[in-house]
């Protein structure tokens, strides 16, 4: 498969401002996705957060398989980092207000012990592109104020955002890192749309959930795409080749290909976790 790289300008400078703006926020709200907790960690935002409060939000857990986003919650909760997992499109802003008032409590108590007057809660909301932030945030502010798409790379600029009568949020755009030294953390960021379609070659992308379906969940395989077991068989670029006939495409694998990933970026698959915690556990990151 060909190396994937992605780097644009605009996540240099988000950086920048990343940092810039850490010493204007109580707690930093890294978003990450269900379906690759790890994978989808920019190890540079993980760096810049060492020392600042933070709750890690396992975005799209209604895509996850549900049994491995709570090994990640019982894994995060032996590093005594604190995180939640949420459905964005279908999520309780006050709970997740009083999971930050949480993690926040001893400063909150020592200010009021000090007589000082409460002020509003500020956070910063990051992560890789297309993880979910302005899901999130329009769904915390109560309306349209972020704009949302499937597709990396919609929020472009920083904004303040008021949620509530108590926080104020700060939308950044998603932020990749430079290289992908291990490639199949990049095949996975394509799988599920970190990266934009036109800079992966998609039967590659395809070819590798065909690889992880095959050994995760191969019945919604032959479900989906009319299989007999026997093609299950098959060495993958003749899978790929018979699904694309029984999806009626003739010869146009490349067009299987996109139908393949956005079936998985939309559960059409089934509930699938990319991400195991026991390959996580040994110390891989990524690099």
């Amino acid at each position: 498969m060909k190396n994937i790289q992605w780097y644009p300008g605009h996540m240099v400078k988000a950086i920048r401002q990343i940092k810039e703006n850490l010493r204007l926020i109580d707690i930093a709200l890294e978003l990450t996705d269900a379906r690759l907790p790890e994978s989808a960690r920019n190890p540079q935002i993980e760096a810049l957060l060492a020392n600042k409060p933070s709750l890690l939000i396992l975005t799209k857990s209604d895509l996850a398989n549900p049994r491995a986003t709570q090994a990640w919650l019982n894994y995060y909760q032996q590093q005594q980092q604190p995180a939640i997992a949420i459905n964005s499109l279908n999520l309780k802003p006050k709970l997740l207000e009083k999971k930050i008032e949480q993690i926040l409590a001893v400063k909150i108590k020592s200010a009021q012990e000090k007589g000082l007057q409460k002020k509003r809660l500020r956070a910063l909301c990051l992560g890789i592109p297309n993880v979910g932030k302005s899901t999130l945030l329009n769904h915390l502010v109560g309306k349209k104020a972020a704009q949302t798409g499937d597709r990396p790379g919609v929020t472009k600029a920083q904004q303040w955002l008021k949620a509530g009568k108590n926080l104020d949020l700060l939308d950044t755009p998603g932020v990749l890192w430079p290289k992908f030294e291990n490639q199949i953390i990049g095949q996975k960021l394509a799988l599920t749309g970190a990266i934009k379609d036109t800079l992966v070659a998609v039967d590659d992308i395809a070819l590798f959930a065909l690889k992880f379906f095959l050994a995760d969940q191969p019945t919604n395989l032959v479900n989906r795409y009319h299989l007999e077991s026997a093609d299950l068989a098959l060495p993958l670029p003749d899978l790929l080749f018979k699904i694309t006939k029984n999806l009626g495409m003739k010869d146009d694998y490349e067009r299987a290909s996109q139908r393949i990933i956005l079936d998985c970026r939309r559960g059409k698959l089934g509930r699938y976790s990319l991400d195991k915690v026991t390959e996580f556990e040994g110390g891989l990151n990524n690099g």
